[in-house]
């Protein structure tokens, strides 16, 4: 169920972080690796066929390693969050003052007189003491919990969607210009990225974009570097 928001004329979207975390990587990762990738063999070999062929295999493997990858990262964190929670529901069952004198100190901790902090601590654990201990003592918020589906769907729907912006640009280029024409469609789809993932985070727009461009023809820009070292073309 969806809560109403306390700030309905300016709402939050931290509650987006865990996808579009995802998503970003994904249509990052899709639009670099692919994109480089065809840019390469494009260089290396004149044959069309050839290279839309290297760029549907990257294209899949790569979608499929990003899914599985988020999935088992994300499986693990969410191992790890739901071993920490049955650890403090067991210790409230074992020693409940105790955790509500922890309770208080965390609050003190933050700024609450004595006496306010152990109310609190008292009135929470009361209502729901273990939900009090996942948030303040443990730092876990529903909206930040780890979903491995989603993040893996996220990841692997966007890999495969960015990852066809520069396959398409290489099937429909003429093949002579294959390179410079994924290479330029490459750097405008990063672009395209950045602001997207900005303005779905309501974040500034430029620095985003700036961010994404940037480490993307970094990376395009290493790739052929290693290549041009070792007189292959990568």
């Amino acid at each position: 169920m969806t809560q109403a928001s306390a700030h309905p004329d300016d709402p939050h979207y931290v509650h987006r972080t865990g996808w579009l975390r995802a998503a970003v990587l994904g249509a990052n990762d899709g639009i670099i690796s692919v994109g480089s990738l065809i840019t390469g063999v494009a260089a290396a070999t004149p044959d069309k066929g050839a290279v839309l062929v290297a760029g549907v295999a990257a294209l899949i493997a790569g979608a499929m390693s990003m899914a599985a990858g988020e999935y088992i990262s994300v499986s693990s964190q969410a191992d790890t969050e739901s071993a920490d929670i049955h650890r403090e529901r067991a210790a409230l069952a074992q020693s409940p003052e105790a955790e509500e004198a922890e309770l208080a100190a965390i609050y003190r901790s933050r700024g609450l007189s004595e006496a306010t902090a152990a109310l609190v601590a008292r009135e929470l654990s009361a209502r729901d003491a273990l939900a009090a201990h996942v948030r303040d003592e443990l730092g876990l918020a529903e909206h930040l919990a780890a979903r491995p589906l989603q993040a893996a769907l996220a990841s692997g729907v966007t890999f495969s969607s960015a990852a066809a912006v520069p396959l398409l640009a290489a099937w429909l280029a003429p093949a002579q210009a294959i390179g410079v024409v994924v290479a330029g469609v490459t750097v405008l789809a990063l672009a395209l990225l950045g602001a997207l993932g900005a303005w779905a985070g309501a974040a500034p727009l430029l620095p985003a974009t700036l961010r994404v461009v940037g480490w993307g023809l970094f990376a395009m820009a290493a790739t052929a570097l290693v290549g041009r070292l070792f007189g292959v073309s990568v």
